[in-house]
C-alpha cells in the first residue's frame, strides 16, 4: 500500500475483509490492487472459506501484511466475511470481493463520503465490469417490488458517460463492496448468515435501513469486478440460492399483506412458468435445484422468519 504525506495515526483504521474461496490466483490480483491504495492506514483480512487448496503460504510469502484466516469449512458468503470481520480491528470496514481490483482513491473517497453525514450507515462504489471497463455493473438498486420481490440495478450494461457523477441514495448495497462503520454493524448487527449466498448483502441493507440508516453510493469511487467467477451464470447451485433466498427475504422482511400477494404470485406463476422453462430447456439439474428450494421452505428448522437471528459483534 503506498503512502502519503499524512501521517497514518491521524487517519482512522479501516479494515480490507475479502473471502477466498478456491481463488488463490484471484486473490492475490485482489491484493496487487489493495498496495496501490493511496489510503495509508489500512489492514487487510483475507478469510479462506475452506478451500480445498488454502493459498496460506502464497499469501504469507508474498504478502506478509495480510492477516490471513482459515474457517476450516465453507462458511458461505456472509460466514467467512462475518469471521473478518469479527477479528477486525479498525473502525470502518471494507468488504470487498476477491475478484475485484480497487481503484488507487476508492478507500480514500469512500471514508470521505462516509463521514460526511452520520445517517449514512452503508456506502458503495460504482462498480464496473474487470473484462469490459466502460460498463457499469452497478449505480444502485430500486426498492423491492412488494409482489414480485425484484428489484432493478441502476446502469447495468450501460457505458459508463459520467451520467451518475453525483452521490445518490440506494435501496440496497451491491455485495462485490461495502463500506460501512464499527457503530453501525455494532447496530444493525453482521451478516445474516442464514442465506450462505445470495440475497445476503439485500438483507443486511434492510437490517442497517431498519436500525436509521441510509445505504449510498458514491461514483467518484469505482471498483472493476470480475463477476461470476465463484459460481457460474448458469449453475444449478445458484439457481438454488437465487430461488430459496428470494422467497427467504420476503418472509424475513415483507410486512404480512406483501408477502401474501408475494406467495400468491409465486405458486401461480413462477413456479408454473419455470417448470415449464427448465423442462422445454432441458435443464433437469435446474429443475431439480427449483424444487428443493421450495421444498427448504417446508422444513420446520428452517427458522426463516425468525427476523432476530442477526448475529452481533463480538468486540
Amino acid at each position: 500500500m503506498r503512502m502519503n504525506n499524512t501521517s497514518s495515526m491521524e487517519r482512522p483504521l479501516v479494515s480490507i475483509i475479502t473471502v477466498n474461496f478456491n481463488q488463490a490466483a484471484v486473490t492475490l490480483d485482489f491484493l496487487d490492487s489493495v498496495r496501490k491504495q493511496h489510503y495509508p492506514h489500512c489492514e487487510v483480512i483475507v478469510v479462506d472459506n475452506g478451500s480445498t487448496e488454502p493459498p496460506a503460504r502464497l499469501i504469507q510469502e508474498n504478502y506478509p501484511e495480510v492477516r490471513y484466516l482459515e474457517t476450516g469449512r465453507n462458511l458461505g458468503f456472509s460466514g467467512g466475511n462475518n469471521v473478518g470481520l469479527r477479528a477486525a480491528r479498525g473502525d470502518y470496514f471494507l468488504l470487498v470481493n476477491n475478484d475485484t481490483e480497487l481503484t488507487a482513491d476508492m478507500i480514500e473517497t469512500l471514508l470521505q463520503h462516509f463521514q460526511s453525514d452520520p445517517k449514512i450507515g452503508m456506502v458503495c462504489p460504482l462498480i464496473r465490469y474487470f473484462d469490459r471497463p466502460d460498463l457499469i455493473q452497478y449505480a444502485g438498486y430500486t426498492r423491492m417490488n412488494p409482489m414480485t420481490a425484484r428489484n432493478k440495478t441502476l446502469g447495468q450494461f450501460d457505458v459508463d458517460r459520467g451520467q451518475y457523477k453525483q452521490p445518490s441514495s440506494t435501496w440496497f448495497a451491491h455485495g462485490a463492496a461495502m463500506f460501512t462503520s464499527r457503530a453501525v454493524v455494532e447496530k444493525a448487527g453482521l451478516m445474516p448468515e442464514e442465506y450462505f449466498l445470495y440475497y445476503e448483502e439485500l438483507d443486511w441493507s434492510a437490517n442497517i435501513r431498519e436500525a436509521g440508516f441510509r445505504i449510498d453510493l458514491e461514483p467518484r469511487a469505482v471498483i472493476f469486478h470480475k463477476e461470476s467467477l465463484s459460481v457460474g451464470k448458469l449453475s444449478a447451485l445458484k439457481t438454488y440460492y437465487m430461488t430459496r433466498n428470494r422467497i427467504l427475504f420476503m418472509r424475513r422482511h415483507a410486512p404480512w399483506w406483501s408477502l401474501l400477494i408475494f406467495m400468491g404470485y409465486f405458486a401461480g406463476v413462477v413456479i408454473p412458468v419455470h417448470t415449464v422453462r427448465l423442462l422445454v430447456r432441458g435443464q433437469r439439474d435446474h429443475l431439480k435445484a427449483f424444487y428443493r428450494a421450495l421444498a427448504w421452505h417446508a422444513r420446520p428448522t428452517s427458522n426463516a422468519t425468525e427476523h432476530t437471528g442477526v448475529p452481533r459483534l463480538v468486540l
